[in-house]
């Protein structure tokens, strides 16, 4: 059950909303956010990020996660430090990405040459 949900935040926090597609409104509806993102310190936002980044581009590149710890490392810090008090106050209260912080994840995935979920 962790590693699923540890997934489902990983393609939220990727902005994946296309591979949530797929996903009945059930699914999507029970999704709680962790409460303790309302009070993390942005290296603990940043950690859980990066964690998620790994999980995801491992199962889309079929490979080991720790292959993809330094470029999700890459994504994570460039991802958080792009993102407004807003944007970080909207993932930590949804515990994904909203559209305007998505676009600059989409840019870290591209500048860290990671793989973009479909």
């Amino acid at each position: 059950m962790r590693f699923r949900s540890l997934l489902a935040a990983g393609l939220i926090a990727l902005g994946a909303t296309s591979a949530l597609a797929g996903a009945s409104s059930s699914q999507l509806e029970t999704y709680q956010p962790d409460p303790a993102l309302l009070t993390a310190p942005k290296s603990e936002l940043e950690g859980r990020v990066r964690r998620a980044c790994a999980v995801v581009q491992a199962r889309l590149q079929k490979g080991d996660e720790s292959n993809f710890d330094r470029p999700c490392g890459c994504y994570a810090r460039a991802t958080l430090k792009s993102l407004d008090a807003s944007e970080v106050e909207a993932y930590r209260t949804t515990g994904y990405f909203n559209d305007s912080a998505r676009a600059k994840a989409l840019g870290a995935i591209d500048s860290c040459k990671l793989q973009r979920p479909v």
